[in-house]
């Protein structure tokens, strides 16, 4: 079992290019906010309780427009319903968890997903557990940074923020490149890409989330089994 501070060592250098996405990120976030009229203690408290990056940018116009807490909460739902999928795929690996269940659960980001999902540098379950804590901790705390300092400097300096909100799509872009880079299976990405793409030009642009994920996972599913058949054969 590895000490407590090798652990938080190996969080934070896993999460070192998180941290470069999230910081600039959640400034661009936290000057959107105040640049609409909502202070720092907004930026704290969405970042600390919310924690959903393309949802916290949505949310912006959802208050700024007088949504009601339907449309809020349906637009939620279908925004960060990929998280679903994620919890699904996550399930055998979070019952190792102990009392950090509930925040790994509350914490799980795409790109902390992306650093714990194939995590198999700690077969200790008392390593994992504490590792996927100090992953997910560092990354909010990347997150809620930014956001602070964002609101901070939108209540001092004007900003044009005209494209800000394309930040996202960069970072999910990074995330993508480097998860391409760092193994040599590529299967997941390109069934990804594919059901992403298919869906898109049946669905819209408008519509096509939901059954992109429902596509991705059945067809995961499908390559895990094939997989576990041949393993076996």
């Amino acid at each position: 079992m590895k000490r407590t501070k090798e652990i938080i060592l190996e969080a934070f250098r896993a999460t070192v290019p998180v941290m470069a996405g999230y910081l600039v990120l959640g400034m661009g976030f936290g000057i959107l906010l105040r640049t609409k009229g909502y202070g720092v203690g907004w930026a704290l408290a969405m970042s600390g309780f919310i924690y959903a990056g393309s949802m916290q940018y949505l949310t912006i116009d959802l208050l700024t427009g007088g949504a009601s807490l339907i449309t809020a909460a349906i637009t939620t739902l279908l925004v960060n319903a990929r998280h679903l999928f994620y919890g699904i795929s996550m399930v055998a690996g979070y019952r190792k968890l102990g009392k950090e269940k509930p925040y790994a659960i509350f914490a799980l980001t795409d790109e902390t997903y992306s650093l714990v999902c194939q995590d198999d540098q700690h077969p200790n379950p008392d390593d994992y557990r504490r590792y996927v804590f100090w992953v997910s901790l560092c990354d909010q705390c990347y997150w809620v940074a930014g956001s602070l300092v964002g609101a901070l400097l939108g209540s001092i300096i004007p900003f044009d923020v005209t494209g800000i909100d394309f930040s996202l799509t960069a970072l999910f872009l990074t995330v993508f490149i480097e998860q391409w880079l760092s193994t040599k299976d590529h299967a997941s990405a390109l069934i990804g890409v594919i059901a992403s793409v298919l869906c898109v030009v049946v669905f819209g642009p408008a519509n096509f989330l939901l059954p992109a994920m429902a596509a991705i996972l059945i067809s995961l599913t499908v390559l895990r089994a094939v997989r576990k058949e041949d393993a076996h054969a």
